[in-house]
């Protein structure tokens, strides 16, 4: 009897065993799904709040209703009313952004292929100092860099106030070290053998780069892109000091600047709707490259 019972035991504890596990892995389940609920929630609430506000009435820019009611898009209306010059600070800011991103491709692009590439005594080092150039937050440098613009050093006697390269050359400042860093990381995991091979069949350097490297970069190259751009897309405190006209004057810096009617109140619709229209757009470019940025940075993570 003993025997028997101490099986009957055993099996009744391996039983409870296996339950307790079930119920684990389901509250573990569970507290996951919460968990990426919550986050999900967090991140995209203010997304839902803007669209919500820019869908009320102008009227009722502080309403507390989470579904317009009515909708309207007066407030989008209203964003490319007269007095806003907002579509003129959209191409502005496309300009800035656009410009930007090339130029930090191109010299990123060659600057990470040579560090990847050759030899030299101290490279780590330098590699160190590219990737700390980053860390300075902008607003350290509005003040030198105002003065610069403005003709305040004798080496560099030029206004650039008021101009593009104003904004665009602080930006690739700001984003030409985390690309060099990016591709450098993608460019050492391709094997040299690629550019050996091509060379041996009669292709010089700057070719076996061209046509063999960059099209296997490509994924590298198409990340540093997209993140370049929103970089500089929504680039705000260089551009509201360097610029001070409509003329040049990016979205950003433009929704900072919407009035009222009277000049004192402030038109939340109207900001709300500037705000859909300037983020929105980049946000749905995410979502749908979302796989291959991804897959860019983990693939320059890889050796």
């Amino acid at each position: 009897m003993s025997a028997i019972e101490s099986t009957v035991t055993a099996e009744e504890i391996e039983k409870l065993r296996h339950r307790h596990l079930k119920t684990s892995e389901k509250v573990g389940r569970a507290a996951t799904i919460i968990g990426i609920l919550l986050i999900i929630v967090y991140c995209l609430a203010p997304f839902y709040w803007m669209i919500v506000s820019a869908l009320r009435l102008p009227s009722m820019g502080l309403s507390t209703s989470f579904i317009p009611d009515p909708v309207s898009f007066d407030n989008f209306k209203a964003v490319f009313s007269g007095q806003n010059h907002f579509g003129r600070s959209l191409v502005n800011s496309l300009i800035v952004a656009g410009i930007t991103t090339a130029l930090v491709l191109l010299i990123g692009t060659v600057a990470a292929y040579a560090m990847a590439r050759l030899t030299f005594r101290g490279k780590p080092f330098v590699l160190f100092l590219i990737i700390s150039t980053s860390m300075f937050p902008v607003v350290t440098l509005i003040v030198p860099l105002l003065r610069l613009f403005t003709g305040g050093y004798s080496f560099f006697p030029v206004n650039w106030i008021n101009s593009y390269q104003a904004m665009i050359l602080p930006s690739i400042s700001f984003a030409l070290p985390l690309a060099v860093w990016t591709l450098n990381a993608y460019f050492r995991q391709l094997p040299h053998e690629l550019e050996e091979s091509a060379m041996v069949d009669g292709a010089t350097r700057g070719q076996a780069f061209r046509k063999v490297i960059m099209p296997l970069a490509a994924p590298g190259v198409f990340t540093t892109a997209i993140i370049t751009f929103i970089a500089a897309w929504n680039e705000f405190l260089i551009a509201l000091t360097m610029v001070n006209d409509d003329t040049h004057m990016t979205a950003n810096v433009a929704i900072s600047k919407f009035t009222g009617v009277s000049g004192y109140d402030t038109p939340y619709g109207t900001i709300m709707a500037a705000g859909v229209i300037v983020t929105v757009p980049l946000l749905i470019v995410v979502l749908i490259f979302q796989r291959r940025i991804v897959g860019g940075l983990a693939a320059g993570s890889l050796k």
